[in-house]
C-alpha cells in the first residue's frame, strides 16, 4: 500500500481572505460548509502584508484567518508566500529583479518574478519563513506547507552568470573539460577562463527556447536554472524544518512544464501537488498521461491537485465554461490516477486584476444558488462520502515510460532534422497507445528499477548518458521488452554525438545501424509496409522523420514503401537474452502504433479493456486487497459499455451494477467487486 499522509480526502482549495473585507469571511464559512469544504490553501500571495517594510513584520490577520479556519476544523495548507515580491524590496535591491533571454531587467510586476540566485531575495525569504515556521510550526491544524507557488521561468542576470559560473566549474573542475564537453573549438569558441563564460541568452549564444548556438552550453544552463530554483525550494524546507520536523513539505508543479527538471525536485518534496488545467480542446491522454506523469515523480506515491478550477479559467485563449458534470468526471479522472485531493483555485472570485474570471466556488454574485456551487457541493459530498477509502492506493502498471527531462531540452535545442519534433508529442503518441486500451502506465525516469516493468517504451531517447545503455541492455537480457525510436542513442549528456554510428551505445542490443535521417515536411508521408506479424492493414501512413537503417541481427517486422529507400527497414525486432529491443524509425500514424504496442502488450500477458466507446475509460487503483475499477464518461452523449464487473457495487450510489453499464453524460461509477 502507498504512503497515506491524510486520513480523509482533502477538498477545498487556495482561499485569500486578505483580500476581502471581514464581514465576508464569516459568510464565507457559511458557504463552504454547504460544499463539505475541509481544507484551504492560505497565505500564498501574502509577502506584501506580512512584511511591509524591510524590518517590519505583521502576522495579525493571518493569526486571525488561521483563528477562523481552525475554529472552522479545516486542514490547513500553509503557504510561505516567497512566490511575489513587495514593491519595497524590488525598489531597494535591485538584485531581486530578473533579467530576461533578451537581456533586459525587469522592475517589478506580475509573479514568478524573483532571481533566484540573488543574496537578498535569499535573505528575505529565509528570515520570512523562519518566522513562519517558528510561529506556526506546532500549528495542529497546519497539515502541508506549501512553499512558494508554481516555480517557473529563468534568469541571465550578473548573478546567476557568477553562480553559473561556480556551477560549471563543479561539474567540470577543469575549462579544458568544459571545452570538451561543450564542443566549443566550434567556431574558435574555446574559453580561456571560467570568467569567459556567459549565461545563454540572447546577448551570447543563446537563439531561443529551442534553439541554441552550443547546444552544451544551453543545456546546462537549464540544469542550472532548475538547480537555481530547486535550491530556494531548499531554503525556505531548511527554515521550516527548524522549528517543525514532521509537517509535509510541498510545492505545486505544473505536469510536463519543460524548465525544470521534476524528477530532481521530487526528491527534497515529501509528496508532489500540482495544478490541472485542461483546455477546452485538451485530449483526455494528456490530462491522464500529466496525472500519471506527477505519480511517477516518486515512483508511484499518489499526489495532491493542488489546483483545478470548478468552471472556466480566464487565461486561455478561449475559456470555455465547463459543462454540467465535466467537473466531477475530471475530478474523478484526477483520483484514477492518484490523486487523493480535490482543490481549485479559488474559492472566492477576485473583484480585479488578471485572475477576476477566473473561475470559483463563489461566483461575483456571492452567494451559493449557482450552477458551479450545486456541482462544487455534491461532488464534496461524495468525497466525504467515500472518507479513506482510496487514500494512498496504488496503481497497478506492468508498463513503463520513460520520461526525461535532459532528453527533452536536448531534443528541442537540437538544430535539425525537423523543427516540427517535439519531446512531449512523442511522448504521448505511445503513451496513446497504451491509453487506447485502457491499460495503466507508469512514467518513469532514469533511475527507476526498470525490472518491475514487462514492457519499457523509450521514445525519442536522444541523449544516453552514462550508465543507461547498461542499464537497458541488462533489462532486456533478463526477459523484458523495450521499445523505442528514431532520433535515440545520438548523443551524450553534452549534446555531443556518440560515433561509430546511430544509434550509438544502443546499437547491439537493437541489432541496426542508422545510416541517414531523412526529414519529411509537414505535407509530405511515406509508407511503412508490414513485413511480419498479422496487422489489420498491409501499408500505413509515416510522417516527419525517416530513418534509413540496416539490420545487424534484428528481424524486420516492416519496411518503407516509397523513395529512393524503399524496401528499407523502418521497424525491427531483435532477440537479445531472454528480451526483445524494438526500433520504430518513424513516426507512424497512430492506428499502427496502437496495433504493434497492443500486440506486444498482449505478448506479455498485459490485458485492458479495448473497444471502449470515445471519451469512456476505466483506470484502477489497488489498496490493500481492494481493487476499484473507475467507469467515466467524459462525453456529453449517454453511452452503454459492456464490462467485466457485473456484480460489483458501485461505491457512489450503493448499486450492483450489471454486465452492460449505461452512463449517463459526464457519468462516474467506482466500482468493488463484493466479496
Amino acid at each position: 500500500m502507498g504512503k497515506q499522509f491524510f486520513d480523509n480526502m482533502l477538498y477545498g482549495g487556495d482561499y485569500n481572505p486578505e483580500q476581502w473585507p471581514r464581514d465576508i469571511w464569516d459568510e464565507d464559512m457559511r458557504i463552504f460548509k454547504k460544499a463539505s469544504i475541509n481544507t484551504a490553501t492560505i497565505n500564498v500571495f501574502s509577502w506584501a502584508k506580512l512584511q511591509p517594510s524591510e524590518n517590519e513584520y505583521d502576522f495579525s490577520e493571518l493569526d486571525d484567518i488561521i483563528d477562523m479556519l481552525t475554529k472552522e476544523e479545516y486542514t490547513i495548507i500553509l503557504g510561505t508566500s516567497t512566490a511575489a515580491l513587495p514593491a519595497w524590496m524590488s525598489r531597494q535591491y535591485p538584485d531581486v529583479n530578473r533579467v530576461d533571454f533578451e537581456g533586459r531587467k525587469h522592475r517589478h510586476g506580475h509573479r514568478h518574478n524573483h532571481c533566484p540566485n540573488s543574496p537578498s531575495f535569499q535573505g528575505f525569504a529565509k528570515k520570512l519563513v523562519n518566522k513562519l515556521a517558528e510561529r506556526y510550526g506546532d500549528h495542529p491544524n497546519v497539515k502541508v506547507w506549501h512553499i512558494s507557488n508554481e516555480y517557473s521561468g529563468e534568469c541571465y542576470c550578473d548573478n546567476c552568470a557568477k553562480a553559473f559560473r561556480v556551477w560549471v566549474k563543479d561539474k567540470y573542475q577543469t575549462v579544458d573539460a568544459v571545452n570538451e564537453a561543450w564542443n566549443m573549438n566550434f567556431w574558435g569558441h574555446t574559453l580561456y577562463s571560467f570568467d569567459d563564460i556567459t549565461p545563454p541568452n540572447y546577448l551570447g549564444d543563446g537563439i531561443s527556447d529551442t534553439a541554441a548556438a552550443f547546444a552544451g552550453l544551453s543545456i546546462d544552463y537549464r540544469r542550472f536554472n532548475s538547480d537555481s530554483l530547486l535550491n530556494n525550494f531548499k531554503l525556505e524546507k531548511q527554515e521550516i524544518r527548524r522549528f517543525d520536523k514532521e509537517t509535509p513539505v510541498t510545492t505545486n508543479l505544473m505536469g510536463a512544464y519543460k524548465s525544470l527538471d521534476y524528477f530532481k525536485w521530487a526528491k527534497e518534496m515529501d509528496f508532489v501537488s500540482w495544478d490541472s488545467y485542461p483546455s477546452h480542446q485538451t485530449p483526455l491522454s494528456h490530462t491522464a498521461m500529466n496525472h500519471d506523469l506527477m505519480r511517477g515523480l516518486k515512483d508511484g506515491q499518489s499526489f495532491m491537485l493542488m489546483e483545478q478550477t470548478p468552471s472556466q479559467q480566464n487565461w486561455q485563449p478561449y475559456n470555455a465554461l465547463k459543462r454540467p458534470g465535466k467537473m466531477r468526471a475530471q475530478s474523478y479522472q484526477t483520483i484514477a490516477h492518484g490523486g487523493d485531493t480535490i482543490q481549485f483555485f479559488q474559492l472566492r472570485r477576485s473583484k480585479g486584476a488578471t485572475e477576476k474570471f477566473h473561475g470559483a466556488v463563489i461566483e461575483h454574485v456571492g452567494h451559493e444558488n449557482t450552477r458551479v456551487f450545486r456541482e462544487v457541493a455534491e461532488l464534496g459530498k461524495e468525497l466525504e462520502q467515500l472518507g479513506d477509502a482510496l487514500i494512498g492506493a496504488e496503481t497497478p502498471a506492468k508498463v513503463g515510460i520513460l520520461f526525461d527531462w535532459d532528453n527533452y531540452w536536448a531534443l528541442e535545442y537540437t538544430s535539425g532534422p525537423t523543427v516540427d519534433l517535439r519531446y512531449v508529442e512523442q511522448i504521448q503518441n505511445y503513451y496513446d497507445a497504451c491509453y487506447n486500451q485502457q491499460v495503466p502506465v507508469d512514467m518513469i525516469h532514469m533511475d527507476t528499477d526498470f525490472e518491475k516493468y514487462d514492457v519499457i517504451l523509450a521514445p525519442v531517447l536522444y541523449m544516453v548518458k552514462e550508465g543507461i545503455s547498461e542499464k537497458i541492455e541488462q533489462y532486456v537480457k533478463n526477459g523484458g521488452a523495450f521499445v523505442t525510436t528514431f532520433m535515440s542513442g545520438i548523443v551524450d549528456q553534452s549534446d555531443n554525438v556518440h560515433l561509430g554510428g546511430y544509434p550509438g551505445p544502443l546499437r547491439d542490443v537493437l541489432g541496426i545501424w542508422v545510416e541517414e535521417i531523412d526529414a519529411l515536411a509537414p505535407e509530405q508521408r511515406n509508407q511503412v509496409v508490414m513485413k511480419k506479424g498479422q496487422f489489420n492493414q498491409e501499408k500505413y501512413d509515416c510522417r516527419m522523420v525517416c530513418d534509413l537503417l540496416h539490420t545487424e541481427g534484428a528481424e524486420v517486422i516492416a519496411e518503407y514503401g516509397t523513395d529512393f529507400y524503399k524496401g528499407m527497414p523502418t521497424i525491427t525486432k531483435n532477440n537479445f537474452g531472454a528480451g526483445e529491443a524494438w526500433y520504430i524509425g518513424t513516426v507512424p500514424e497512430q492506428k499502427l502504433l496502437d496495433e504493434l504496442i497492443g500486440k506486444l502488450l498482449k505478448s506479455k500477458g498485459i490485458q485492458g479493456f479495448e473497444y471502449l466507446p470515445a471519451g469512456v475509460e476505466i483506470a484502477s487503483r489497488k489498496k490493500a486487497e481492494n481493487e476499484f475499477y473507475f467507469l467515466m464518461n467524459h462525453t456529453e452523449e449517454s453511452q452503454t459499455v459492456e464490462t467485466p464487473f457485473e456484480g460489483y457495487k458501485d461505491l457512489l450510489t450503493g448499486d450492483q451494477v450489471t454486465r452492460n453499464i449505461e452512463l449517463k453524460p459526464f457519468d462516474v461509477k467506482i466500482l468493488l467487486e463484493n466479496n
